[in-house]
Order: structure tokens, then sequence, then C-alpha cells
């Protein structure tokens, strides 16, 4: 029975796509004008070719060849605006932020994978979930975060070591299973009070594997992901839920599970908070964390909070699992790509370990002597901007408008363009991949990765383009109201690992080919695995040092 209902579900929902798909199809748009590549056909447009894993020429195409936007195909013909030009980016990001709101389909289907969280909500709703989970992220509360932070990271090279105790010399590591795991402990008890992974050799969560495999699971599902705007809301949850059940599609069913594992750890966690704090706060004081960790912070708010700005309770769960996924594949990838980096330039990397060193004195670096750090900063910040773990993000226009260029364009007519009359539900891809790596705004180093250009004064250019990131002129945290909320944790998790496995270890290349695979969150393989991994070889320090 459900089998057949699903079947009416999905053909109800695949033709109110097509209604609305055929209305933009065979109107005549003002995007045609806007010069772009050719569609690779009716079906997918250019879609496929920016969602392949191994899409990265398509991105670097639409960085060199165009002025800032370019006119894409989506499936069955619609015109899509890519968009990288700085002044187009602060309209879309700050200045007409609530007409350019998240895709339809990405907020859907973050509902469904972790429930009511800042991931899954719009408008007023997710403005409402933001003004409760900011003060979590103050400098305050960051600083009480380095200790828990240096905890962890302790276990994580103790984990490392005994991986290496079986082999003489340099061992091949999978680091970005490391990574997961230690991102994953980082969120648990800075974030959730709660303990995954004691980070001891052999011990890899399974919980830790199965929000690893979300993204490469995603990526089999982008084209369905499409649809889901266009199912009724009359349709329960619940039965959605046993729609997606029956659905005979690898993909879909390996979402379902890893969703359904998120969902059950997140109730799990939420009431064990929610009992330790209905305790009191000198049992609390006991608890993994003390309280200082960011869920506690939120209920606490949350039962101060005025009835109209309280969250019910599905929706904490629903930050919960938020938490969860944003904070560790995006750190884990972003260490393991800048591990990688300084494999590569072993220069660079001996630079960063000698200032660690100098500034650490056999000692843990509390707060204020790590952001000190003006080279790991350096290193930190170049990674970031040259491999974002996003390299783009979706916006749908929820009315016509109108989108300003920093200068003019020449339009398929010949015709100068200065800005773009852009219509209702148009689809925009904010290239942040592309911003970062402009060379019109960066220089013609762009495309290098060179930490050295942030101990100077930065090119004027990239102080007169204005770029609406929130961090560091850079797009890879987004801005505006639907920024990263966790940067500054993101960016002090990074610090701390990254100078506590330098004093311990040194990183170089395999022998085995790496390849980074674009997803919502770009992921290394060994070639063309499916499995994320990076295998590096690991040495000892003082081995390394010759002591």
């Amino acid at each position: 029975m459900y089998s057949l209902l699903a079947q009416g579900a999905i053909v109800c929902g695949i033709a109110w796509y097509f209604c609305r798909l055929f209305r933009q199809v065979f109107i005549k748009s003002p995007l045609d004008n806007i010069p772009g590549p050719p569609s690779e056909g009716f079906l997918y447009g250019n879609l496929r070719q920016l969602l392949h894993r191994h899409g990265w020429p398509m991105y670097d195409h639409l960085l060199h060849s165009y002025k800032g936007t370019a006119k894409l195909s989506a499936p069955f013909g619609r015109p899509m605006l890519y968009v990288f030009d700085p002044v187009a980016l602060h309209s879309i990001i700050l200045k007409e932020q609530y007409i350019y709101e998240e895709a339809a389909w990405f907020i859907k289907s973050n509902q469904m994978i972790f429930g009511s969280g800042l991931l899954s909500t719009l408008g007023e709703h997710h403005r409402k979930q933001r003004k409760l989970l900011n003060p979590c992220f103050s400098i305050a509360h960051m600083r009480h975060m380095i200790p828990i932070f240096t905890d962890i990271g302790h276990k994580l090279q103790k984990g490392i070591e005994a991986c290496m105790s079986k082999h003489e010399g340099p061992t091949e590591v999978d680091m970005l299973s490391w990574m997961g795991r230690t991102a994953l402990e980082l969120i648990g008890q800075a974030g959730l009070g709660y303990s995954f992974d004691p980070l001891v050799e052999e011990s890899a969560d399974e919980f830790a594997i199965a929000i690893k495999m979300l993204q490469p699971a995603l990526s089999q599902v982008n084209f369905i992901r499409r649809f889901l705007p266009y199912i009724p809301e009359w349709i329960s949850p619940w039965f959605r839920g046993k729609v997606v059940e029956v659905i005979p599609h690898k993909g879909i069913q390996r979402v379902r599970r890893i969703s359904d594992t998120l969902y059950e750890r997140s109730v799990a966690i939420y009431q064990e908070r929610k009992r330790a704090l209905e305790l009191g706060e000198e049992a609390l004081s006991h608890k993994l964390g003390q309280g200082h960790d960011l869920m506690s912070i939120l209920l606490k708010a949350n039962m101060e909070a005025s009835e109209e700005d309280r969250l019910p309770e599905e929706e904490l769960i629903g930050q919960v699992s938020t938490f969860i996924f944003a904070a560790m594949d995006t750190t884990s990838n972003a260490l393991s790509m800048t591990l990688s980096l300084l494999a590569q330039h072993p220069l660079v990397q001996n630079k960063l370990r000698e200032e660690i060193l100098e500034a650490a004195q056999g000692e843990d670096l509390d707060y204020d002597a790590l952001v000190s750090l003006p080279y790991l900063d350096a290193v930190c910040r170049e990674t970031l901007r040259l491999h974002t773990p996003i390299a783009m993000v979706f916006r749908e226009t929820r009315q016509d408008t109108v989108l300003p260029l920093s200068e003019p364009i020449i339009g398929v007519d010949g015709s100068q363009i200065s800005e773009i009359v852009v219509p209702k539900d148009t689809t925009l891809l904010v290239g942040i991949h592309a911003c970062n790596r402009n060379k019109a705004i960066w220089g013609e180093d762009a495309m290098e990765w060179k930490p050295e250009r942030w101990l100077s004064p930065l090119p004027e250019t990239v102080m007169e383009a204005k770029i609406p990131g929130i961090y560091s002129h850079l797009m890879t945290f987004l801005g505006g109201g639907r920024s990263c909320i966790g940067f500054k944790f993101s960016q002090l998790e990074m610090k701390v690992v990254l100078s506590l496995l330098l004093m311990k270890f040194t990183f170089a290349p395999s022998d085995k080919p790496i390849v980074w695979n674009i997803a919502g969150i770009r992921y290394p393989t060994v070639g063309n695995a499916t499995t994320p991994s990076l295998p590096m070889n690991v040495g000892l320090y003082k081995e390394a040092d010759g002591n």
C-alpha cells in the first residue's frame, strides 16, 4: 500500500514541478542576454557539471571566462545565474538577503535530514533561532573552550602515537579519519557536553563514520532533492517518512539511514543535557563541560527567554543535529586540507612549527597566545581562501528584483549591461570558490597558496571590493543573516588542533593519489574511491629533528 501511495505522491510532486517549470522555460527571460557556457543538455542543463565530484574544471572555466556573472541552465532548460561579482554578492548576501533566500529544496531536504535546526528555517523563524543561539558563540564563551579543546588535542596526539608505535619511522595514517573523530569529539564536549569518542587507536565511532558518509550519500541524490519543494505541504511528515522508506534508490536509503542515526543520537544527547540542567548548577558543574558547553548555554537561555522567543523541544533537538553535522564535516575537512598543504610545503610546515614551539615553550597555549600567532593565522586564512570547504551555495529570488554589478558586462547581443533584471523564482549560485580566487580582487597570484600574503597589507583591490563575507574579506563563511554562526568556534578548533599536532608530528604526502571531490562540503578520496580518506606519512617530530 505504501508503495502505491509513494508512487502517487511522487507523481503529484513531479506534475506540480513541471507546471512551474514550463512557465519559465517558454517565457523569454531577461537572463537570456547574459553570456554563459553552453548547456550540457535539456535534462540536466549545467547542473551535472557543477555537482559532479570531479567538476572542478567547470568552476575554473566560470572563474576565468566571465566577469563576475554567467548564465547557466538548470534542469529542463530553466535559466539560472552564477554570481561572484562583489557588488552583486553584497546585494544577495546583505542588502536584499530576504529577497535572495535559501533554495527551497535545500531547506526541505535539511528539514528531513536534520529536523528544524538553523539550516532548515527561513525568514523570521530563522532570525528567532539565531537570536537565541548568537550569545553561545561569544568570545567570552570561546575562552572557556580552550581547556576542552586542548585536552581533546592531547588525546589525539596519544591516539596517533599509538598507531605509529607498531612501526619504525614515519607511518601511513588516515588523517581524515582522525580529523573527523577529533572534530566530532570537539563539538561533542564543547558544544553538547557529550563524549562520542575516546580517541584511542582502533576505536573509530560508528556515528562518526555515518556522519562522514553523509556528503558522499547526498551527492548521489542531488538531482532528486530538487523535487522536494513540490511535494504538497498537506502531506504529513509521518507519511513522507513512510514514502522515503519504500523508494527503491540506494542513495536515498543511505541518506535515510544516516538521518535516522543522527536523529536518535541527537534526542539522546538533548535528553541527557536537559536532565543535567534540571539537577541544578552544582550537579551540572560535575558533568562533562561543566555547563560551559554550547547546548547547556542554549537550554539555559531558552528557559529564561520570553514565551515568544522560546524554542520548542523539536527545534532544540534540531539544533543538536545541526551542530553535529555542520561543526564536524566542515572543520575536519578544512583541517585535513591544511595538513595536506603543509605536507606539500615542508618549508611552510617547518616555519609554522617553529612559531608554535617558540610561543609554547613546552606548555599548552592559552587563548590569547593562540590567537596572537601571526603565521598560524595566515596559514588558516590562506587555506580557507583558496580551498573553501563549500564551493557554492544556492539562492532563489522570492520576487522580481534588479541585481547591480561592480562593472558592466557585454551581453549576448553586444549591448552593455550594468545591472541584471532577475525574475521571481530564479535560482542563483553564489560562487564562494570563484570570489575567493578572483584575480581582479586578489591579484595575479590568487590561484597560489601563499600564507605570507596575510603578513603584509592586502591589495587595495581587496579593500575596495567590499566583499560581504563575515570573515577576513572572504566568502568562506558567507555573511549577513545566514553567515556561519560558528566560524569563531571553527577557527579556534583549527588552531588548537594544528598547534598540538605540529608540536608532536611531521607530515608528508603518501604515495597514493589524493583527489578532492566536490560535494556540499568538499572531501578527499584515494583516486576514484567512494569512501573519504586522506592517507599521509606521519613521523614523530623529535625523531625527524634528530633528538
